[in-house]
């Protein structure tokens, strides 16, 4: 505990400042009026449809987790395989998700008809409460996620204190409660998507193709399903997947950091702590930018963008000066390379959503585009919007792969040598530009639970016969929250990628405890040419070369393609299921 720098800190001090100005949030949005009686009768049908659906996932992931907690317990406590901490950071990264989940979907159930009903008032009020409800979401997250980091870091100091491998260890131990998080992420993304496309698609066939009724119209039941499918897919399931990707891309980039900056004495935990600290300041920052989001009635689609814009841009902007000011004052190693690390991050999370907003807002040509394609039938809108899709995934790519060589190479110094310490500072780097990219999460989930408010408060409004200038409104914040909505799907797959490179990294340093603790067991390991090979003294391209993994071996060719065709095959039975 004694070696913890003061400034750490700050870490739980932002997690504990994000959670409690979640519960403001949340207390000032049930502070609202939720309208008229039909207007809370129908807000309790979702609510309780909701819940319902949620209780009965997570009594399987409960089963699921039990049943992996006892075989790590059983590699850890009787293999002797595992490190004894692993059980239980596994089973806190679950609950964590899961509790984000649980209370930003609890919030949104609440949000939709005061949503609606301040609609009544003005487009202004209706946005804030919408987009504040939804900032519960974001909040939540970040606050669980930068909080278990730290009580798991403080706890595993405590524990491994004066080892030799004292930091090594403890990140690569927490990396364990991001795979928690994932194994929850995997049943409330998959899960709650199937639903949410499922009640969808059956609410439009029963209503627009059958019965020639409008969308939300009351005597279609199937709407309840649908607008409880909006909230368990893209509220709970998509915070449930960022908070993966949240605490992933800070335990991989510090787990990186022990590894790159072992041999430097302090240095080691300062690479350690400094994604932590991006992440911290990304949190009062996002606060800033919540609450900076506003617009002014009559206001046009580009307007409402334009707002939502000004929030997260601002959050950015002051992120990217932040980090500059942290790793000054850390004393980092190369302290400038390594922000414009970050700041290579973060400028690819923007543009990754202002392409998707270009590709997805009826403002721009790409919609209008596939809209018009309607005229000549059903054929060419499928063809032509499967077809933008396509073409969409060009910028966002280019952003990715431009991040990570910039990232890279401003993290190592610009050197292309490929040495051991070469390559495992230039992880670093793309591990914390992947930080860089998700320190403003606050922010980003708080736009993208935005949608699923907005779409709830329009069906609310249809359902319960407010007046056609409400519609109105409800409408432009629905349509919105569609461009938001997929602005945040963009940003939670751009995001993934960097993040998994970091993790695959990560993964790397796993296997060197692993095969050192085999070999002061007294098992040798021997290289493709015969010779001995010490896991103590190896780096990570020093695996590469004995594990051989380079596209020359077949091996690697045939994961490659079962990799890619396994992302084929699950969208395909996914979309079966639907």
């Amino acid at each position: 505990m004694n070696n913890i720098p003061s400034v750490f800190w700050l870490v739980p001090a932002a997690s504990i400042t994000a959670l409690a100005a979640a519960w403001i949030f949340f207390r000032n949005m049930m502070k609202e009026d939720e309208g008229t009686v039909r207007m809370r009768e129908i807000a309790g049908h979702v609510r309780k449809g909701a819940m319902a659906y949620l209780k009965q996932q997570y009594k399987v992931v409960t089963i699921v987790f039990v049943i992996l907690a006892a075989v790590f317990a059983f590699m850890a406590y009787v293999m002797k395989v595992q490190n004894p901490w692993v059980p239980f950071a596994f089973l806190t990264g679950g609950f964590f998700s899961g509790l984000a989940g649980f209370l930003g979907m609890k919030t949104a159930t609440y949000a939709s008809a005061r949503t609606a009903n301040a609609a009544r008032r003005g487009l202004d009020s209706g946005l804030r409460i919408a987009f504040r409800s939804g900032a519960v979401m974001g909040l939540v997250v970040v606050g669980l996620g930068l909080l278990d980091i730290a009580l798991w870091f403080v706890i595993l100091n405590a524990v491994y204190d004066g080892e030799q491998m004292a930091l090594v260890t403890i990140t690569t131990t927490m990396l364990t409660f991001g795979m928690g998080a994932s194994t929850q992420a995997l049943f409330a993304r998959v899960g709650g998507g199937i639903y949410t496309k499922a009640a969808d698609v059956g609410a439009d066939l029963v209503g627009k193709v059958e019965a020639d009724i409008p969308e939300d119209d009351p005597r279609n039941p199937a709407t309840i399903a649908d607008n409880v499918g909006d909230n368990v897919g893209d509220v709970a399931g998509m915070g449930a997947d960022l908070y993966e990707s949240y605490c992933g891309s800070i335990l991989s980039t510090a787990a990186l950091g022990a590894t790159a900056f072992a041999m430097s004495g302090d240095m080691q935990l300062k690479a350690v702590i400094a994604p932590m600290l991006i992440a911290t300041v990304g949190i009062f920052l996002s606060l800033l930018g919540i609450l900076a989001v506003k617009t002014k009635e009559g206001a046009t689609m580009k307007d409402l963008l334009h707002s939502l814009g000004n929030g997260t841009n601002l959050s950015a902007a002051l992120t990217a000066v932040a980090t500059f000011v942290i790793l000054y004052m850390l004393k980092i190693d190369n302290w400038l390379g390594l922000s414009f690390s970050v700041l290579s991050g973060l400028i690819a999370g923007v543009i990754i959503g202002q392409a998707t907003e270009y590709y997805t807002s009826h403002s721009y040509k790409p919609t209008r585009k596939i809209a018009e394609a309607s005229v000549t039938g059903s054929a060419t809108v499928i063809i032509k919007g499967i077809g933008t899709g396509m073409i969409s995934t060009l910028i966002p790519v280019l952003a990715i792969s431009a991040a990570i060589m910039i990232s890279y190479l401003c993290a190592n110094g610009f050197d292309m040598t490929m040495s051991a310490a070469s390559v495992s500072k230039g992880l670093y780097g793309i591990g914390i530009a992947s930080v860089g990219m998700l320190s403003t999460l606050g922010i980003t989930l708080a736009t993208d639970a935005y949608g699923p408010i907005a779409d709830n408060a329009g069906g609310n409004a249809e359902m319960s016969g407010l007046g056609e200038e409400i519609r109105h409104r409800t409408d432009a914040l629905d349509a919105l929250g569609n461009t938001t909505a997929a602005t945040g799907k963009g940003f939670a797959i751009g995001s993934a990628a960097l993040t998994a490179l970091a993790l695959l990294a990560s993964y790397v340093e796993e296997i060197k405890i692993a095969m050192i603790r085999a070999a002061e067991s007294g098992k040798e390991f021997i290289g493709a040419a015969g010779e001995m090979f010490n896991p103590s003294d190896a780096g990570i391209t020093d695996f590469m070369e004995f594990f051989q993994v380079n596209l020359i071996n077949p091996k690697v060719i045939v994961g490659c393609f079962i990799g890619a065709m396994a992302a084929f095959l699950f969208c395909g039975l996914t979309m079966n299921a639907v």
